[in-house]
């Protein structure tokens, strides 16, 4: 099947990488394991976030904007390669996060006030009508003569989302040009942009691999309602070559510990396994979380050992430092 891209923005560094993780493999003593380094994208403007930016950035230059608006947590990852965005292309950003101003400036914070962004915290309450909230500001933006660009928690929308789409035919191609058979491939599911994508993606470059969503919040039910929707609205906006309603979701619920953006001990030490076999640094929002999951998912014999697994890593380095104290 062929599908015809919307147009969009050179910001990310692509290909990135797949590599083998022997030593971690060996640790699991379960299937082989592979990593897709989308940490590799860029530094400041790192992770998954940015392939979904390529597109969501090309439209908002194609209006003539001039601001940015978006919201996320107080670490957010997709608010700070956002911002830098914004100041690579020329444009203010303004970041509504949710419970930030009594945390110190590191992490993605600190890049966020380097690159120039404005911040604006508001309460876990106020975050519940958080598109409300940026409508405001684009509207006084306007009334100040600004031409204001809103990207929704994530960049996940149907825009958006296209950036994994567009991610799945790499994956694809890398799979056949290194003779790999990935039987599974697992995502961190953190606002559903990505997955949809993938799976959208697996329908349109015939990936045989299932993918494995692992939410980091919410729920299963949550989850499969909101990719529902964004398959949905991908479909009526392009016309993927796919048929959404015979899309096969496989959520794996379960590893959200103590919450979003909260770390349990268990999280940490599997960050620091990884750390020390493999040389590889996740983050503790996502993906480890995400890696946990699999680690439990393997033990609990989800996976045929004979079986190759393709992790996804989704970047969010920045992440670690406001943690820095709970790892030694």
């Amino acid at each position: 099947m062929k599908f015809e891209f919307p147009e969009s923005l050179s910001l990310a560094h692509l290909p990135t990488p797949i590599e083998a993780l022997p030593a971690l493999s060996s640790c699991f003593e379960g299937p082989d394991l592979y990593i897709k380094r989308d940490d590799y994208t860029g530094l400041a403007l790192s992770g998954n976030k940015v392939r979904k930016l390529e597109f969501l950035l090309a439209e908002a230059k194609g209006q003539n904007c001039d601001y940015l608006i978006t919201c996320g947590g107080a670490q957010s990852n997709h608010a700070r390669a956002m911002a830098v965005a914004a100041t690579r292309l020329g444009m203010k950003s303004h970041l509504v996060l949710r419970n930030g101003d009594r945390l110190s400036i590191e992490g993605n914070l600190f890049i966020n006030r380097l690159v120039g962004a404005e911040i604006q915290y508001i309460s876990p309450e106020e975050y519940m009508r958080v598109d409300s909230v940026m409508r405001g500001v684009a509207n006084d933006l306007k009334a100040a003569g600004h031409r204001p660009y809103v990207i929704p928690e994530g960049g996940s929308n149907e825009l958006g989302s296209i950036g994994y789409v567009k991610a799945a035919m790499e994956i694809a191609q890398q799979l056949k040009q290194l003779k790999l058979d990935i039987r599974h491939i697992i995502v961190p599911i953190g606002s559903g942009g990505t997955y949809a994508g993938l799976l959208a993606g697996k329908y349109i470059y015939d990936l045989a691999a299932t993918i494995h969503g692992i939410n980091v919040c919410d729920n299963k039910n949550y989850f499969e309602n909101t990719v529902t929707r964004l398959l949905q609205r991908m479909d009526q906006r392009f016309n993927l070559p796919c048929d959404v309603a015979e899309v096969e979701m496989h959520i794996i619920d379960g590893y959200v510990g103590k919450g979003y953006a909260l770390s349990d001990q268990q999280e940490i030490d599997i960050i620091k396994q990884v750390a020390r076999t493999e040389g590889i640094l996740l983050d503790p929002v996502y993906t480890g979380k995400a890696m946990f999951g699999l680690r439990e998912e393997i033990r609990k014999g989800r996976f045929n050992k004979r079986e190759k697994i393709l992790f996804l890593h989704t970047g969010g380095i920045f992440g670690l430092f406001p943690k820095k104290n709970l790892f030694f």
